[in-house]
């Protein structure tokens, strides 16, 4: 199986190029996107969907949040946010469920320059973290997505600089940190423990240009799955957003 996760930051903007288009025909299982910004009656009609089955999530707040996922099997059910977990109006969880795996969609928040969403962070983690509990229950889980945190000095260009900025506080990282220790696996640093590379620049002062980076996008498996990992890669040869898209051959 082989998986794709992207923060497209706009579908509609992405869907004008050609970059979304390539994908869609790599011949990927299911593909994942965060930040779709539309409601599913607003999918693009020049994007060619005709092989995937297509399930979304949209916030209540109109062009803001969203998830989506397309796969070429129908899944054996869908749900849209967090089934109880937590009260979800922005869009945010997604999850499809195949004969295997459950596979969980998300778009974690941004705590924001100021902070001032950091204890919805650390709630909206916590609740992920009962929700895909509950699903392994069933079967194991591939959570994907933007979870907006870089975990180590590895996974940020400027580390130093950036002790206390959204996505790398001390608080995120243990939030990630702990997450992890619940019995689930970082797929790109579990095969590659050493290599710095990353899927997320800003926009200002030629960041991706000059590769100062972060990694902040993931596939997170259940620890039961890591012996069938074939592949994990982030693919940050490819433009169209400030994300580039993850994979994940399993």
């Amino acid at each position: 199986m082989k998986l794709l996760s992207w923060n497209v930051n706009g579908l509609r903007a992405l869907s004008r190029g050609e970059e979304l288009s390539r994908l869609l025909a790599s011949g990927y299982d299911i593909i994942c996107l965060q930040e779709t910004k539309l409601g599913g009656d607003q999918i693009p009609l020049d994007l060619k969907l005709s092989d995937y089955h297509v399930a979304f999530n949209s916030a209540e707040k109109n062009g803001y949040s969203g998830t989506m996922i397309l796969s070429k099997e129908v899944p054996l059910s869908m749900v849209r946010g967090m089934d109880g977990f937590y009260s979800d109006t922005e869009g945010r969880v997604i999850t499809c469920e195949f004969q295997d795996i459950f596979v969980v969609n998300a778009y974690f928040p941004n705590s924001r320059r100021d902070l001032s969403r950091l204890d919805l962070k650390k709630e909206f983690f916590i609740a992920v973290g009962n929700y895909i509990k509950s699903l392994e229950e069933r079967k194991p889980v591939v959570l994907c997505g933007d979870f907006n945190v870089a975990r180590e000095e590895i996974d940020i260009a400027r580390p130093k600089d950036n002790v206390n900025s959204p996505g790398f506080t001390q608080m995120e990282r243990d939030l990630m940190a702990n997450f992890l220790q619940n019995g689930y696996v970082d797929t790109f640093r579990y095969l590659h423990p050493d290599q710095v590379k990353y899927s997320w620049w800003s926009y200002m002062h030629n960041a991706r240009s000059k590769n100062i980076g972060w990694r902040i996008d993931y596939f997170v498996i259940s620890s039961r799955l890591k012996n069938g990992i074939k592949s994990a890669d982030i693919l940050n040869e490819i433009m169209g957003s400030d994300h580039c898209p993850i994979v994940l051959e399993i």
